[in-house]
């Protein structure tokens, strides 16, 4: 398992560096930007817009560089069980949900940071997935009459994404630069 920064402890991080994104957004972006980039040339500080003119303390590049780091890892392990950077289970499910979106706007962002990307050359699975994971965005969530199965729901949704996450990395990853020049066999 990964030991990313916990989703509040990256919002204040991200506030610090100027950014004016939700860290799921944050974390998405910086996962579809792995998928297409190697992690060297993903720079962590203009991987979205942010809000500051000027540069951002000293202090937030390094544990952003370590998030992005870790993340190139996580990814490159199929067995590591990448987490999305998401609210904990202890916030509202509406918050959640909406976070999920937010993680799967970035990613699409993050996917599209490369010019040239074909999809139409991907898999039909891989195109699937971004597809589905478009949708998302867009998906709204109403309160319904079962929490459980609402909660079942979003934890089928959360799992589905983490597994295309996994799908489109392992297709569309640059075979070296992943994390510290590493080749992927």
């Amino acid at each position: 398992m990964s030991s990313l920064t916990p989703h509040s402890a990256l919002a204040a991080l991200l506030q610090r560096a100027g950014f004016d994104q939700d860290p799921s957004e944050y974390h998405g972006a910086l996962c579809g930007a792995l998928c297409v980039r190697g992690s060297s040339e993903v720079d962590p500080l203009r991987l979205l817009e942010r809000v500051a003119i000027e540069a951002p303390p000293p202090e937030v590049q390094g544990p952003l560089a370590s998030l992005r780091d870790a993340t190139a890892r996580d990814l490159a392990d199929a067995d590591s069980g990448i987490r999305l950077l998401l609210p904990d289970d202890e916030q509202p499910l509406a918050l959640r949900a909406r976070a999920l979106g937010q993680w799967c706007e970035g990613f699409l962002f993050g996917l599209a940071s490369r010019g040239g990307l074909n999809l139409a050359q991907a898999s039909a699975e891989v195109r699937e997935v971004v597809e589905d994971l478009s949708q998302f965005t867009r998906a709204e969530f109403n309160d319904g009459d079962n929490a459980e199965i609402e909660e079942e729901a979003y934890a089928e949704l959360v799992e589905y994404v983490r597994v295309g996450l996994q799908l489109v990395f392992v297709e569309l990853v640059p075979r070296a630069n992943i994390a510290g020049n590493e080749t992927v066999h």
